[in-house]
């Protein structure tokens, strides 16, 4: 046996055992220390109040505008692996162009741009039915901010999540493929049973790292009077002058949604491997 193999073996046990998440304790007892604040503090106490208003707006619009990020990066993923050169230029050209936008930007175009035009749009195909009376015109004050927001994170984050599908995908052997064209499986029947269950498990670390940044990035949304948390702590702070209680709450809970979040999916990722193993 070498000195590099004898260090190795000596080594290896060590990199498999995971260090004990001190970090996580501190963080706990900091999150004990807060609760309880809250809980004998009357300031405390209506800020959080305030803010935990804008908890359930938060949670929905991330949940909705993943769930189609998800659907919409992986239609575009298979774009871009697609046999037709217009697809694959179609896919690269939104993947390049959109991931070059920031959020914020994103989120203002669509609500104050693109929503008029669309409604104009619509307006007008549907301008024969609205001259019989058919049909009454739609106006851009219909179409709420919250789902201008989810549309808006939508489109921007699934130009991310088509990189993490398309790695994924092509990370299952080429050999398992030809396998199973070769058993005269369908397109559909191979990506269902081949190469999605294989996939998912080099998709799901860098997906679940995407979901907790979107609880994060739909902050953002607050920039249009949507009222998550950021918004309704904004209000409370601008209301009371009490800046520091109030974002000290609004990090508080995002603390909360993000490191409990992170620590679920880490637990199902976990769990996949074992499976696996």
């Amino acid at each position: 046996m070498t000195l590099h193999q004898a260090t190795t073996d000596r080594a290896s046990p060590e990199r498999e055992t995971e260090d004990f998440p001190w970090w996580l304790v501190a963080i706990a007892f900091a999150g004990i220390a807060l609760a309880v604040l809250i809980a004998v503090n009357g300031v405390y106490t209506q800020v959080f109040t305030t803010v935990a208003k804008g908890i359930g707006i938060t949670i929905t619009v991330t949940l909705t505008a993943f769930g189609l990020a998800v659907v919409l990066g992986l239609g575009i993923a298979l774009m871009g692996m697609s046999d037709h050169i217009v697809l694959r230029q179609a896919a690269r050209c939104y993947i390049e162009v959109v991931r070059g936008i920031p959020i914020i930007v994103l989120l203002f175009y669509i609500a104050f741009v693109g929503t008029p035009g669309l409604v104009s749009l619509y307006n007008w195909l549907i301008t024969p039915l609205v001259s019989k009376e058919w049909a009454e015109p739609l106006l851009v004050r219909d179409v709420s901010l919250i789902w201008r927001a989810i549309i808006a994170l939508t489109i921007g984050y699934a130009a991310f999540i088509a990189e993490i599908f398309r790695a994924g995908i092509q990370a299952v052997p080429e050999g398992q493929i030809e396998a199973a064209k070769a058993l005269g499986l369908s397109r559909y029947r191979l990506f269902r049973l081949i190469i999605l269950p294989q996939a998912i498990r080099t998709i799901f670390p860098p997906l679940s790292n995407d979901f907790v940044s979107m609880v994060k990035d739909s902050s953002l949304v607050s920039v249009l009077g949507v009222t998550d948390i950021t918004q309704m702590g904004k209000v409370y702070a601008a209301g009371s002058f009490r800046f520091f209680e109030t974002y000290s709450i609004v990090a508080y809970v995002y603390l909360v949604l993000t490191i409990g979040l992170s620590l679920i999916l880490r637990r199902v990722e976990k769990a996949m491997r074992s499976r696996r193993g």
